[in-house]
Protein backbone atom coordinates (compact mmCIF):
# COMPACT_ATOMS: atom_id res chain seq x y z
CA UNK A 1 0.00 0.00 0.00
CA UNK A 2 1.35 3.65 -0.93
CA UNK A 3 2.65 5.92 1.63
CA UNK A 4 -0.20 8.61 2.87
CA UNK A 5 -0.21 9.89 6.20
CA UNK A 6 -2.17 12.99 6.44
CA UNK A 7 -0.80 15.76 8.13
CA UNK A 8 -3.75 17.95 9.48
CA UNK A 9 -2.73 22.16 9.01
CA UNK A 10 -5.55 25.04 10.00
CA UNK A 11 -5.19 27.34 8.40
CA UNK A 12 -4.58 30.70 10.78
CA UNK A 13 -7.34 33.09 9.41
CA UNK A 14 -10.48 31.20 8.81
CA UNK A 15 -9.71 28.53 11.23
CA UNK A 16 -10.54 26.01 8.55
CA UNK A 17 -8.26 22.58 8.59
CA UNK A 18 -6.77 20.97 5.34
CA UNK A 19 -5.06 17.20 5.47
CA UNK A 20 -1.26 17.14 3.70
CA UNK A 21 0.04 14.07 2.46
CA UNK A 22 3.29 14.21 4.08
CA UNK A 23 5.80 10.89 3.75
CA UNK A 24 4.57 10.30 -0.47
CA UNK A 25 7.79 10.96 -2.45
CA UNK A 26 6.98 13.57 -5.20
CA UNK A 27 6.12 11.70 -8.46
CA UNK A 28 6.07 14.45 -11.19
CA UNK A 29 4.23 12.41 -13.66
CA UNK A 30 1.27 12.43 -11.41
CA UNK A 31 1.15 16.14 -11.86
CA UNK A 32 2.16 17.20 -15.36
CA UNK A 33 -1.44 18.23 -16.95
CA UNK A 34 -1.44 20.20 -20.29
CA UNK A 35 -4.08 22.31 -20.05
CA UNK A 36 -6.32 21.46 -22.90
CA UNK A 37 -7.36 24.00 -25.29
CA UNK A 38 -11.23 24.92 -25.54
CA UNK A 39 -13.05 23.96 -28.91
CA UNK A 40 -14.38 26.87 -30.15
CA UNK A 41 -15.23 25.80 -33.56
CA UNK A 42 -12.55 27.60 -35.01
CA UNK A 43 -13.68 30.93 -34.32
CA UNK A 44 -12.69 33.30 -31.48
CA UNK A 45 -15.46 35.64 -30.88
CA UNK A 46 -12.91 37.56 -28.51
CA UNK A 47 -10.56 38.31 -31.12
CA UNK A 48 -13.33 40.03 -33.06
CA UNK A 49 -15.56 41.50 -30.04
CA UNK A 50 -15.78 44.31 -29.34
CA UNK A 51 -14.09 45.85 -32.29
CA UNK A 52 -10.37 47.41 -31.65
CA UNK A 53 -6.72 46.46 -31.18
CA UNK A 54 -5.95 46.41 -27.48
CA UNK A 55 -7.14 46.02 -24.12
CA UNK A 56 -10.91 45.76 -24.40
CA UNK A 57 -14.00 44.94 -22.17
CA UNK A 58 -16.65 42.22 -23.68
CA UNK A 59 -20.04 42.37 -22.18
CA UNK A 60 -21.68 38.97 -22.26
CA UNK A 61 -24.79 39.37 -20.07
CA UNK A 62 -26.16 42.50 -18.57
CA UNK A 63 -28.02 40.82 -16.02
CA UNK A 64 -26.25 37.12 -14.97
CA UNK A 65 -28.08 36.58 -11.75
CA UNK A 66 -31.36 36.30 -10.70
CA UNK A 67 -32.21 37.06 -6.53
CA UNK A 68 -35.31 34.64 -6.09
CA UNK A 69 -36.84 36.08 -2.94
CA UNK A 70 -36.60 38.82 0.22
CA UNK A 71 -34.96 37.81 3.31
CA UNK A 72 -38.31 37.53 4.82
CA UNK A 73 -39.48 35.74 1.74
CA UNK A 74 -36.30 33.37 2.34
CA UNK A 75 -37.48 32.98 6.24
CA UNK A 76 -41.19 31.68 4.82
CA UNK A 77 -39.32 29.44 2.23
CA UNK A 78 -37.66 27.61 5.35
CA UNK A 79 -40.91 27.35 7.18
CA UNK A 80 -42.87 26.43 4.10
CA UNK A 81 -40.01 24.76 1.59
CA UNK A 82 -42.19 26.44 -0.86
CA UNK A 83 -40.31 28.20 -3.88
CA UNK A 84 -40.53 31.96 -5.31
CA UNK A 85 -41.30 31.67 -9.27
CA UNK A 86 -38.86 32.74 -11.18
CA UNK A 87 -41.40 35.05 -12.76
CA UNK A 88 -40.70 36.95 -9.26
CA UNK A 89 -37.39 36.77 -9.25
CA UNK A 90 -34.88 40.04 -9.66
CA UNK A 91 -32.28 40.56 -12.09
CA UNK A 92 -29.14 41.77 -10.71
CA UNK A 93 -25.33 41.36 -11.55
CA UNK A 94 -22.98 41.21 -14.51
CA UNK A 95 -20.43 39.24 -16.71
CA UNK A 96 -18.31 40.51 -18.37
CA UNK A 97 -14.58 39.88 -19.61
CA UNK A 98 -11.43 42.08 -19.92
CA UNK A 99 -9.74 40.56 -23.16
CA UNK A 100 -6.48 41.03 -24.39
CA UNK A 101 -5.65 42.62 -28.15
CA UNK A 102 -6.79 40.07 -30.80
CA UNK A 103 -5.11 37.30 -31.60
CA UNK A 104 -3.67 36.64 -28.01
CA UNK A 105 -4.17 33.15 -27.14
CA UNK A 106 -0.33 32.72 -25.12
CA UNK A 107 -1.03 31.21 -21.75
CA UNK A 108 -0.25 34.37 -19.10
CA UNK A 109 2.77 33.45 -18.46
CA UNK A 110 4.16 33.88 -22.15
CA UNK A 111 2.97 37.79 -22.59
CA UNK A 112 4.84 40.58 -21.10
CA UNK A 113 4.48 42.22 -17.80
CA UNK A 114 3.28 45.30 -19.65
CA UNK A 115 -0.14 43.83 -21.04
CA UNK A 116 -0.63 42.07 -17.60
CA UNK A 117 -0.24 45.29 -15.93
CA UNK A 118 -2.79 47.17 -18.70
CA UNK A 119 -5.41 44.08 -17.95
CA UNK A 120 -4.76 44.33 -14.12
CA UNK A 121 -5.33 48.11 -14.13
CA UNK A 122 -8.82 47.57 -16.49
CA UNK A 123 -10.05 45.09 -13.70
CA UNK A 124 -8.94 47.25 -10.90
CA UNK A 125 -10.98 50.46 -12.64
CA UNK A 126 -14.01 48.06 -12.67
CA UNK A 127 -13.89 47.64 -8.93
CA UNK A 128 -13.27 50.85 -8.78
CA UNK A 129 -16.48 52.25 -10.91
CA UNK A 130 -18.77 49.17 -9.11
CA UNK A 131 -17.69 50.36 -5.81
CA UNK A 132 -19.10 53.70 -6.68
CA UNK A 133 -22.29 52.60 -8.42
CA UNK A 134 -23.06 50.34 -5.43
CA UNK A 135 -25.27 48.59 -6.89
CA UNK A 136 -24.14 44.68 -6.38
CA UNK A 137 -22.67 43.44 -3.15
CA UNK A 138 -19.09 41.87 -4.93
CA UNK A 139 -17.03 42.30 -8.05
CA UNK A 140 -15.43 38.52 -8.35
CA UNK A 141 -12.44 38.98 -11.21
CA UNK A 142 -11.23 35.70 -12.08
CA UNK A 143 -8.86 33.66 -15.09
CA UNK A 144 -9.90 29.92 -16.22
CA UNK A 145 -7.08 28.64 -17.96
CA UNK A 146 -7.55 25.37 -19.65
CA UNK A 147 -10.87 23.17 -20.62
CA UNK A 148 -10.42 21.73 -17.28
CA UNK A 149 -10.75 24.66 -15.42
CA UNK A 150 -13.91 25.61 -16.59
CA UNK A 151 -12.65 28.18 -19.64
CA UNK A 152 -15.40 28.83 -22.41
CA UNK A 153 -12.58 30.30 -24.53
CA UNK A 154 -9.07 30.21 -25.83
CA UNK A 155 -8.51 33.90 -25.82
CA UNK A 156 -6.26 35.60 -22.57
CA UNK A 157 -9.20 37.32 -20.70
CA UNK A 158 -10.19 38.23 -17.09
CA UNK A 159 -13.33 37.64 -16.14
CA UNK A 160 -15.82 39.77 -14.34
CA UNK A 161 -18.79 38.41 -11.96
CA UNK A 162 -20.55 41.44 -10.18
CA UNK A 163 -22.49 39.40 -7.38
CA UNK A 164 -25.28 39.87 -5.38
CA UNK A 165 -23.68 38.39 -2.68
CA UNK A 166 -20.14 38.28 -0.54
CA UNK A 167 -18.70 35.06 -1.61
CA UNK A 168 -18.40 32.69 1.36
CA UNK A 169 -14.45 31.78 1.35
CA UNK A 170 -14.16 35.99 1.10
CA UNK A 171 -16.87 36.45 3.97
CA UNK A 172 -14.95 33.77 6.07
CA UNK A 173 -11.48 35.67 5.67
CA UNK A 174 -12.96 38.76 6.78
CA UNK A 175 -14.32 37.68 9.86
CA UNK A 176 -10.94 35.56 10.52
CA UNK A 177 -8.77 38.39 9.78
CA UNK A 178 -10.96 40.96 11.58
CA UNK A 179 -10.67 37.69 14.96
CA UNK A 180 -6.75 37.38 14.08
CA UNK A 181 -6.15 41.27 14.62
CA UNK A 182 -7.96 41.78 17.62
CA UNK A 183 -5.84 38.42 19.07
CA UNK A 184 -1.99 39.69 17.52
CA UNK A 185 -2.38 43.17 16.84
CA UNK A 186 -1.71 43.02 13.00
CA UNK A 187 -2.76 41.69 9.92
CA UNK A 188 -2.17 38.37 9.02
CA UNK A 189 -1.85 38.84 5.46
CA UNK A 190 0.97 41.43 6.83
CA UNK A 191 2.35 38.83 8.96
CA UNK A 192 2.12 36.22 6.25
CA UNK A 193 4.39 38.14 3.73
CA UNK A 194 6.87 39.13 6.16
CA UNK A 195 7.41 35.64 7.67
CA UNK A 196 6.80 33.71 4.30
CA UNK A 197 9.72 36.16 2.85
CA UNK A 198 12.26 35.61 5.65
CA UNK A 199 11.52 32.05 6.62
CA UNK A 200 11.57 31.11 2.48
CA UNK A 201 10.18 27.86 3.11
CA UNK A 202 7.14 28.28 0.98
CA UNK A 203 8.48 31.20 -0.84
CA UNK A 204 8.40 31.13 -4.57
CA UNK A 205 9.20 34.85 -5.40
CA UNK A 206 9.32 38.47 -4.14
CA UNK A 207 10.05 41.91 -5.11
CA UNK A 208 9.86 45.17 -3.16
CA UNK A 209 5.72 45.01 -2.99
CA UNK A 210 5.11 41.82 -3.56
CA UNK A 211 5.56 38.64 -2.21
CA UNK A 212 4.25 34.99 -3.62
CA UNK A 213 4.16 31.31 -1.88
CA UNK A 214 2.47 28.58 -0.70
CA UNK A 215 0.49 29.03 1.86
CA UNK A 216 1.34 26.69 4.79
CA UNK A 217 -2.76 25.18 4.54
CA UNK A 218 -2.60 24.91 0.87
CA UNK A 219 -6.21 23.76 -0.12
CA UNK A 220 -4.40 21.72 -3.31
CA UNK A 221 -1.12 20.74 -4.86
CA UNK A 222 0.80 23.94 -6.25
CA UNK A 223 -1.68 26.26 -4.77
CA UNK A 224 0.29 29.99 -4.63
CA UNK A 225 -0.84 33.58 -2.87
CA UNK A 226 0.55 36.63 -4.30
CA UNK A 227 0.01 39.07 -1.52
CA UNK A 228 1.11 42.69 -1.37
CA UNK A 229 3.32 43.78 1.53
CA UNK A 230 1.79 47.47 1.83
CA UNK A 231 -1.32 46.94 3.64
CA UNK A 232 -4.79 47.38 1.54
CA UNK A 233 -8.11 45.80 1.44
CA UNK A 234 -9.26 47.31 -1.72
CA UNK A 235 -7.87 46.30 -4.90
CA UNK A 236 -10.01 49.29 -6.44
CA UNK A 237 -7.31 51.27 -5.00
CA UNK A 238 -4.16 49.48 -5.68
CA UNK A 239 -1.34 51.69 -6.48
CA UNK A 240 0.44 51.26 -9.72
CA UNK A 241 3.73 49.78 -8.54
CA UNK A 242 1.39 46.86 -6.65
CA UNK A 243 0.17 46.21 -9.83
CA UNK A 244 3.30 46.45 -12.05
CA UNK A 245 4.33 44.31 -9.18
CA UNK A 246 1.62 41.33 -9.38
CA UNK A 247 1.73 41.38 -12.88
CA UNK A 248 5.44 40.25 -12.55
CA UNK A 249 4.35 37.80 -9.87
CA UNK A 250 1.83 36.34 -12.11
CA UNK A 251 4.44 36.09 -15.03
CA UNK A 252 6.88 34.50 -12.38
CA UNK A 253 5.18 31.87 -11.05
CA UNK A 254 3.48 30.41 -13.88
CA UNK A 255 6.03 30.37 -15.51
CA UNK A 256 7.61 28.10 -12.76
CA UNK A 257 4.14 26.06 -12.68
CA UNK A 258 4.53 25.85 -16.39
CA UNK A 259 7.29 23.08 -15.95
CA UNK A 260 4.11 20.65 -14.91
CA UNK A 261 3.29 20.52 -18.56
CA UNK A 262 1.30 23.97 -18.69
CA UNK A 263 -1.39 22.77 -15.80
CA UNK A 264 -5.21 24.38 -16.11
CA UNK A 265 -5.50 26.74 -13.25
CA UNK A 266 -7.72 29.04 -12.30
CA UNK A 267 -6.45 32.77 -10.92
CA UNK A 268 -8.72 34.31 -8.06
CA UNK A 269 -8.93 37.66 -6.84
CA UNK A 270 -9.44 37.97 -3.29
CA UNK A 271 -10.78 41.90 -2.56
CA UNK A 272 -13.00 43.64 -0.43
CA UNK A 273 -16.59 43.87 -0.70
CA UNK A 274 -18.16 46.84 -2.21
CA UNK A 275 -20.21 48.17 -0.03
CA UNK A 276 -18.20 47.68 3.22
CA UNK A 277 -15.28 49.42 4.95
CA UNK A 278 -13.28 46.92 5.91
CA UNK A 279 -9.70 48.78 5.34
CA UNK A 280 -8.01 47.36 8.69
CA UNK A 281 -8.63 44.29 8.46
CA UNK A 282 -8.63 42.98 5.60
CA UNK A 283 -6.13 42.37 2.37
CA UNK A 284 -6.47 41.63 -0.97
CA UNK A 285 -4.44 38.99 -2.59
CA UNK A 286 -4.77 36.74 -5.37
CA UNK A 287 -4.82 33.06 -5.49
CA UNK A 288 -3.88 30.51 -8.16
CA UNK A 289 -4.77 26.92 -7.95
CA UNK A 290 -3.64 24.36 -10.81
CA UNK A 291 -6.64 21.77 -11.37
CA UNK A 292 -4.12 18.99 -11.01
CA UNK A 293 -6.02 15.92 -9.15
CA UNK A 294 -10.18 15.30 -9.25
CA UNK A 295 -12.25 15.61 -5.74
CA UNK A 296 -12.63 12.25 -4.00
CA UNK A 297 -15.45 11.04 -1.63
CA UNK A 298 -13.34 12.00 1.23
CA UNK A 299 -13.69 15.83 0.50
CA UNK A 300 -17.68 15.72 -0.84
CA UNK A 301 -18.26 14.34 2.42
CA UNK A 302 -16.48 16.37 4.85
CA UNK A 303 -16.01 19.31 3.46
CA UNK A 304 -11.97 18.50 4.45
CA UNK A 305 -9.53 19.60 1.66
CA UNK A 306 -6.98 17.02 0.76
CA UNK A 307 -3.89 17.72 -0.58
CA UNK A 308 -1.68 15.32 -2.21
CA UNK A 309 1.31 17.56 -2.41
CA UNK A 310 3.01 19.62 0.83
CA UNK A 311 3.49 23.06 0.06
CA UNK A 312 7.01 23.10 1.27
CA UNK A 313 7.70 20.33 -0.95
CA UNK A 314 5.52 21.84 -4.04
CA UNK A 315 8.37 24.94 -3.78
CA UNK A 316 11.03 23.00 -4.00
CA UNK A 317 9.90 21.56 -7.26
CA UNK A 318 8.89 24.70 -8.37
CA UNK A 319 12.26 26.22 -7.70
CA UNK A 320 14.03 23.50 -8.99
CA UNK A 321 14.21 25.83 -12.35
CA UNK A 322 14.72 29.32 -11.71
CA UNK A 323 13.38 31.50 -14.71
CA UNK A 324 15.26 35.54 -14.42
CA UNK A 325 13.90 38.27 -12.39
CA UNK A 326 12.72 38.44 -9.00
CA UNK A 327 14.31 36.79 -6.00
CA UNK A 328 13.19 33.36 -4.00
CA UNK A 329 15.08 35.30 -1.26
CA UNK A 330 14.94 37.80 0.88
CA UNK A 331 15.17 41.22 -1.38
Amino acid sequence: MGAGLFELRRDAITGWWVATVVDRQFQQERFSLRAEPVDDGGTCQNCSQPPGDGVRVRILKDYAFHVVGTNEEAREMERSLAQVALSQARASGSWRTIVAPPGEHRPLQLVGSGLLSEMLSVARGAIADATRLGQTEYLQVVQNWGAQAGARTNHLCLDLYDLPQIPHRVSEEIGGAARFLIREGECPYCRMARDESRAATRLIWQDEASVAFAPFASRSPFEVWIVPRRHAADFGRAEDADIASTAEALRQVLSRLARLDGPPHNLILHTAPLRERVDATYHWHWEIHPRLREIAGLEVGTGLPVNPVAPEEAVEQLLRHRSEGGSAGPP
